[in-house]
């Protein structure tokens, strides 16, 4: 007999929250669930409507504090508030960021399913030392990680993310599972030339991209190769990272943009000379496996996160050596060839698939479903 149809409440991050990357994962899971019949899914995204209050409030509305304050009274007060209904219309739960983990305190118990991308929000607490929060901060990340650990499976994009996971008590080995991101299909090769000139970051201006290192390392190529620009995709400069460019005299060589389309970013990865990942933390580093899947070549941190999704297909660099990037870059720009054959890159690439990731998810709540022995209609 198949496998029954499963009613499954999908709960992604809200939109308001500007996080291109947890949107397109929800996106691309939500879209196979609902394209492939055969994986006997039956979602229905629950997000309840942001609310905002606090920056609606004049003089206020436009401070950073108040627009983080909406944001806690949505996730802490307007999410619980639409779950705590919903228990009798769904066989489980698939919560699509772990950040939003405290919503399980708001669920039914063995019927939850959590995507952790990463360890980064619980970094307060799991490394306290590196991280330091106000109490009242640490007090909700408490209760995000117990939220994490009552999920009845756990879902990681790479295996070295699974081993955190086990290492910190977030879950056992029975309810970690392993579903790798995919690719778009708008990440593809193409025939836009390829500018000799141009690096490239994708991704946020958070701490842990190390967008100080990433800027001091292009400030020490262009004393050597004056024409040598970047350009970064999708982050917003802090005000120290303002500071450096201006200290380093970067701004006419540096572009930003945010809010572009995928065949947008897609063109931007094919015309790149490389594309940079400075970061000492990732969970999985979606802009390796898009510019692989662009054909573009990539020099990356070398964390066991990163080397694990892009193999032999990627240059790697110590994190933070600022000596060593500058070398691995400069002897890029002077011989292309250097890089990792395109054919290599293209084939490293082929390894994601979003269908198996959507497959991957489905299985495990089938399994759930058949242990639990009843399917709730």
């Amino acid at each position: 007999m198949p496998d029954p149809l499963l009613r499954v409440a999908f709960l992604p991050d809200f939109p308001e929250e500007q996080w291109p990357s947890m949107d397109m994962c929800a996106e691309m899971l939500l879209k196979q669930w609902h394209g492939d019949p055969s994986m006997r899914i039956d979602a229905q995204t629950r997000c309840p409507r942001f609310r905002r209050r606090f920056t609606r409030v004049p003089v206020l509305g436009s401070h950073s504090a108040s627009r983080n304050a909406d944001r806690l009274y949505n996730r802490f007060i307007t999410y619980p508030r639409l779950l705590r209904s919903l228990h009798s219309s769904y066989d489980f739960f698939h919560l699509c960021d772990q950040s939003y983990a405290h919503l399980l305190h708001s669920l039914p118990e063995g019927r939850v399913g959590v995507y952790c991308h990463d360890l980064d929000v619980l970094r307060c607490l799991l490394q306290p030392e590196t991280e330091p929060r106000p109490r009242w901060f640490r007090a909700m990340m408490r209760s995000v990680r117990d939220g994490l650990v009552k999920a009845a499976v756990v879902f990681c994009s790479t295996e070295p993310l699974r081993q955190q996971v086990l290492a910190q008590g977030l879950a056992d080995e029975q309810s970690v599972r392993l579903a790798p991101y995919g690719v778009a299909g708008e990440f593809r090769p193409g025939t836009d030339p390829v500018d000799p000139q141009l690096l490239l970051h994708v991704g946020s201006c958070i701490p842990r991209k190390r967008i100080d290192v990433l800027l001091a390392v292009v400030a020490r190529v262009r004393q050597h190769r004056p024409g040598v620009r970047l350009m970064q995709i999708g982050g917003e400069w802090t005000e120290a990272q303002r500071k450096q460019l201006a200290e380093l005299k970067l701004h006419d060589a540096v572009t930003q943009v945010r809010g572009i389309s995928r065949d947008e970013l897609a063109a931007h990865y094919r015309r790149a000379a490389l594309v940079l990942q400075p970061s000492d933390a990732e969970g999985f580093g979606l802009p390796v496996t898009e510019a692989l899947a662009c054909g573009a070549p990539v020099l990356a941190s070398d964390l066991p996160t990163l080397k694990a999704v892009g193999g032999d297909a990627v240059t790697y660099a110590p994190v933070g050596d600022v000596d060593r990037w500058t070398a691995c870059i400069m002897s890029h720009l002077a011989d292309p060839q250097e890089a990792p054959a395109l054919a290599s890159r293209l084939a490293q690439a082929s390894r994601y698939s979003w269908n198996q990731h959507a497959r991957t998810i489905a299985d495990a709540y089938h399994e759930l479903a058949a242990r639990r022995g009843t399917v709730r209609r």
